[in-house]
Parts: structure tokens; sequence; C-alpha cells
């Protein structure tokens, strides 16, 4: 059920503003299908949120069609410039996004930022995570910390989006969190999760840095090891960085966006068909097997956290050098 309470945990550092509110609306759904536009490729956290929410808007007959277009390219501007150059026919889009429209804006990797588009609402919360294979020389985070402060270049962090980016912001904090140098983590880029996770599990990269939903049903099977996640409390006997003298905390939202000049209406009839989804056991179904926190923003709340955020995220690239 929807918690009419919100709460907000902030986080300096990195703009961990995780609003736990949900709010119910009275509107009925006139949202009969939706396209989801995922701005990376199959296998990464876009990909697994519109996924998620499609299928749960599908089982619960919420909306009686759903479909899915991956499009991946420039940190996700292709796919926001295509929404915005295709507007007028992308009534019916949905694009998921997350912190990095915020990061990748500021960082100038694409030109739009999220008031060229419609806010819609965000939908959940996803923290950061450390993960190595479970025949990696590095066992846990004690390892990878002592191989770290030895030597730094000798310990290659992959993530599924470009440096400055998320992941690396990320892994930078949990390594500043520890006592070491955010700016010497070695970092390698890949475009996507999926591309990442592979270079983790063929030897490429010695850790990952990721969403905890992303790999969390990897972790339960034993084909990787999750070392430690970017949360205040432990989560599913998986140790928190915090609990483990590294007090590093990080939540990424991820939400939707319609086209730009979308109709008050629609928009509206968007947010109000995602927040009926909360209420339903298909929705539970995916948020539990995803590990995410539920975070339901509509409209005007959307747009006042992603200006917060804005800031307090430029304040902090500013300080690491990558503004």
């Amino acid at each position: 059920m929807k918690n009419s309470i919100t709460k907000v945990y902030k986080n300096l550092a990195f703009a961990g503003c995780l609003v736990a509110g949900l709010a119910t609306s009275s509107v009925a759904s006139s949202v009969d299908k939706v396209h989801f536009l995922i701005p990376g490729g199959a296998g990464g956290g876009w990909d697994g949120t519109a996924r998620g929410v499609g299928e749960a808007l599908k089982k619960s007959n919420l909306v009686q069609e759903t479909s899915f277009e991956n499009m991946s390219g420039g940190g996700g501007g292709k796919a926001i410039a295509y929404l915005i150059e295709t507007a007028k026919k992308q009534q019916n889009t949905l694009m998921v996004n997350s912190t990095p429209i915020v990061i990748r804006s500021l960082q100038g990797v694409f030109p739009q930022s999220f008031r060229d588009l419609t806010l819609v609402s965000s939908v959940v919360a996803d923290y950061g995570v450390l993960v190595v294979k479970n025949d990696s020389k590095y066992q846990s985070w004690a390892d990878v910390k002592a191989a770290f402060d030895k030597s730094p270049r000798n310990v290659k962090v992959a993530g599924g989006s470009s440096r400055g980016s998320m992941d690396h912001l990320v892994a930078a904090q949990i390594f500043k969190a520890a006592g070491g140098n955010p700016t010497s983590v070695r970092y390698v880029p890949y475009d996507a999760g999926g591309k990442a996770l592979a270079g983790l599990l063929t030897g490429e990269v010695d850790v990952l840095s990721t969403g905890f939903g992303e790999v969390l049903e990897k972790h339960k099977k034993g084909e990787l090891r999750i070392i430690g996640v970017t949360s205040n409390e432990n989560i599913e006997g998986i140790p928190s960085f915090k609990s483990m003298g590294a007090d590093a905390f990080f939540a990424n939202w991820r939400g939707f966006f319609g086209a730009p000049n979308l109709s008050e209406e629609k928009t509206q009839a968007f947010a109000d068909v995602i927040g009926k989804m909360y209420d339903t056991p298909q929705w539970e179904v995916v948020r539990k097997r995803n590990g995410w926190a539920n975070l339901y923003q509509p409209t005007t709340e959307f747009k006042s956290f992603l200006e917060k955020q804005e800031e307090v995220i430029g304040s902090l690239m500013k300080e690491m050098g990558f503004l």
C-alpha cells in the first residue's frame, strides 16, 4: 500500500534524496497502451525498470498493451533527441531514465536536460553495489580496499556508463568514504550494464559498480558476489559499506518522461496509472524481485526533486573535477 507520509533521506555528497511518499489518485486511468523507450541496451537498469513496470501494468490489467524499444547511444542522448524530434508521434511513449540524465546534462554529454521533456513520475530507487566474480581473488570489500590502498591502478572497476557518470561517481564515493583518493579509481566504462557485467565475468575488469536490483538475482543464484551496498543498513544478508567502515550512501531514482508538450491530461493519466500500480500484487512481485524501493513522485513533485538533485550533484562533480 502507498504511504501518505513522505520521508526524505538527504545525502549531501550524492544528492541521494530518497522520497518514499506515495499518493493515491482518484482519477480513473485513461491509458490503454504504453510504448516504453529505453535509452540503453538490454540487461541494464533502464531496461529492467521499463520492462518490470510494463509487466506489472499489463498483468494487473491497468494497461492493455505494452511495447518496448531499446535505443542505445550518446549516454542516453540519442533516445532523448529522438523523443523530442518525433514528439507528435510519441503520445503513448514513456521514456525511462534516472540520475544520469542529471549528471550527463551537467557534463554536456548531450545538450538537453530534463527540462526539455515532460516529467511524468519517478518510480523506484535502487542502491549502488560493488560486485565481483565468485572466483575472484577479491572475495570481500576488505580485499578490494586492501588492493586499492596498495596500488589503485591495479584494481579495475567497470560500470555501464561513461567516466564521470553515476557508476563512476558511486564507486569513487565508496573509495573516498574508505579513506582513498576518489580520483585514483581506475574506471572502465561500458555502454550499458549488461556489457559491463560481461566484462566482469570474462575477467576484463575486477569489480563492477552497478545497481543493487540489476545483480540481486545473479547474486542469489551464486553467479557473482555482491560485496557491499550503499544503503544505510544491510540488505538480504549483504553488508552495507557503512557497516564496514565506509560511510557511503547513495540511492539512484528511476522514472518516466513523456515527449515535450505532452498534454496536461495525458501526463496526469500516465502519472495516475503508475500511482495505481503500487497497490497491485503484480507490482510487489516485480519490486521485490529487483530489490527496489518505491519512489512515487508525480509531475510537479518530480520536478522539484530533480532541481534539488541537479544542484547538489553539480556541486559534488565540481569538487571531483568532472565539471
